[in-house]
C-alpha cells in the first residue's frame, strides 16, 4: 500500500539521484490567472524529467537476483531515461522499448546511459506489448512506467518536497499519462493535508484517465493523437486506479494548441524549455475557476528535440499574431511592390517572405497576387498593418501563414 512510511523511505532513497528542484514563483502566470502560481521544475532533473524518482526507488526494492536478470521497460522517453540511469547506477543491464515516434533526443540520451534501445510501435501501448514479449523471452525484470505501486511511491516524493517548501499550498496540478505521477502525488498530498485539492491534467485527445473516471473503471481509448508524446497513453494503470480515483479531485483536459502557447510563455517569461507533456499544468491554469489560491504546477519534463521545438515556436508565434500572412492584389506595373513594402515599413512590420504570382488574372489592374508573411508585435500591431493596407486602397485577405 501507499503509506506515509513508504513515501518517507522513498524520499531518502531517491535523494541520492535527484537534483533539488526548488519552487519558482511565476509572477507572469499569477497575473494571468489571478492566483499565486509556483512551478515545480522537474524539467531541470539530471535526466530531464521526474521519472528517475520512481525508477530508482522501484529498482531499490528488487532483490539482487531480480536486478541481475536485467531490466526492461517501455517508455515514450522520460521513464526510459530514468530506468537507464538508475540501472547504470546499480550496474545492471537495461533494455528499453520506445515508440518509433519518440523524439531523437530521448532515444540518444537513453542510449547514452548505457541501455539497449528497441524501437517498436507508434504509441506507448504498442511498445509496452513488445517489452512484455522480450521480458518473457529473455527473463528480464519488467519495470512498469506507471502501473506499479513502488514506482508511484517514488514519483510521489515530489509532493513531499512541495509541502516542505510551501506548507500552505492549496492546489497541486499534475500531468497524467498512465497515472503513476498523479497517483503518487495525490496520495501523499492527501496524507499530508486532506483538504488540499489535486487536479490531474490530460491532453484532450489522450484523456484515458478522464474516460476511466467517467466509466468507473479502467477503459482503453481507441486511439490517441497529441503532441504531448509523454502522455500519449491509451490505457491507464489498473493497479493504481483505485488510489488515483480516491485521491484526485478532478481532471482537466487541454488542447494541443494551448500547449503551443504555453511553450512560448515558459521560454519568454521563465527562460525554461519544458516539453509538451510538462506544459499540461501550465495550460490548465486558465481552466481553474478559483482566485487567490496558492497553486503549484508540476513541470514534469523538458526533453524536447530541436526540430519539435522549432515547429512549436513557429506555430506559437502564429497563434499569438506575431507572424501572419496577408494576400493583396496589385496592378501589374513597375513600382507596386515597392509601394507595398514601403507602407509596411512605415508601420514597423518586418517582412519575412514575399510570394509574387502574376498568373492569377488577365486583368492588368489586379493581375498580381502578393502574399506577404510578416513579423508583428502582436494582435494590435497586426490589425494596425492591415488597417494601413486598407487605407491605401488594397483589399488584404488573411491567409494561412506559411513559413
Amino acid at each position: 500500500m501507499l503509506t506515509l512510511d513508504k513515501f518517507e523511505e522513498a524520499c531518502e532513497i531517491v535523494s541520492k539521484v535527484t537534483l533539488e528542484t526548488k519552487l519558482v514563483y511565476s509572477e507572469y502566470l499569477s497575473g494571468l490567472c489571478g492566483n499565486k502560481v509556483y512551478l515545480k521544475p522537474e524539467n531541470m532533473q539530471y535526466t530531464g524529467a521526474y521519472k528517475v524518482r520512481g525508477a530508482y526507488y522501484k529498482i531499490s526494492t528488487l532483490s539482487p537476483e531480480e536486478r541481475e536478470k536485467g531490466l526492461i521497460t517501455a517508455s515514450a522517453g522520460n521513464h526510459a531515461q530514468g530506468v537507464a540511469y538508475a540501472a547504470q547506477r546499480y550496474g545492471v543491464k537495461a533494455t528499453i522499448v520506445m515508440p518509433t515516434s519518440t523524439p531523437l533526443i530521448k532515444v540518444n540520451r537513453t542510449k547514452g546511459y548505457g541501455a539497449q534501445v528497441v524501437l517498436c510501435g507508434d504509441v506507448y501501448d504498442e511498445a509496452c506489448q513488445k517489452a512484455y514479449e522480450l521480458a518473457e523471452e529473455h527473463g528480464y525484470t519488467f519495470i512498469h512506467p506507471f502501473d506499479d505501486l513502488a514506482v508511484a511511491t517514488g514519483q510521489g516524493t515530489i509532493a513531499m518536497e512541495i509541502f516542505k517548501e510551501l506548507p500552505l499550498v492549496e492546489y497541486i496540478l499534475v500531468p497524467i499519462g498512465g497515472g503513476g505521477l498523479a497517483t503518487g502525488v495525490a496520495t501523499l498530498a492527501k496524507l499530508l493535508n486532506p483538504k488540499i485539492k489535486v487536479i490531474g491534467v490530460e491532453p484532450a485527445e489522450a484523456s484515458c484517465m478522464k474516460a476511466s473516471f467517467a466509466a468507473g473503471k479502467v477503459v482503453t481509448l481507441p486511439k490517441v493523437n497529441t503532441i504531448a508524446d509523454g502522455t500519449a497513453v491509451k490505457t491507464p494503470g489498473e493497479k493504481i486506479f483505485p488510489y488515483i480515483r480516491e485521491n484526485l479531485d478532478d481532471i482537466v483536459t487541454v488542447e494541443d494548441d494551448e500547449l503551443i502557447v504555453a511553450f512560448l510563455d515558459m521560454v519568454e517569461n521563465h527562460k525554461m524549455v519544458v516539453e509538451n507533456s510538462g506544459l499540461l499544468t501550465v495550460a490548465a491554469l486558465k481552466h481553474l475557476d478559483v482566485k487567490d489560491k496558492r497553486i503549484v504546477a508540476i513541470l514534469s519534463g523538458g526533453n524536447m528535440d530541436v526540430i519539435t521545438m522549432s515547429s512549436v515556436v513557429q506555430q506559437g508565434l502564429i497563434f499569438r499574431d506575431r507572424i501572419f500572412t496577408v494576400s493583396v492584389l496589385l496592378p501589374d506595373k513597375p513600382g507596386e511592390l515597392c509601394k507595398v513594402a514601403g507602407m509596411i515599413a512605415r508601420e514597423l512590420g518586418n517582412v519575412i517572405k514575399l510570394e509574387h504570382n502574376q498568373g492569377v488574372s488577365t486583368n492588368r489592374n489586379s493581375a498580381v497576387e502578393l502574399r506577404i508573411t510578416l513579423e508583428a508585435f502582436g494582435t494590435e500591431h497586426k490589425e494596425q498593418i492591415i488597417a494601413a493596407l486598407k487605407e491605401n486602397g488594397y483589399k488584404p485577405k488573411l491567409v494561412r501563414a506559411n513559413l
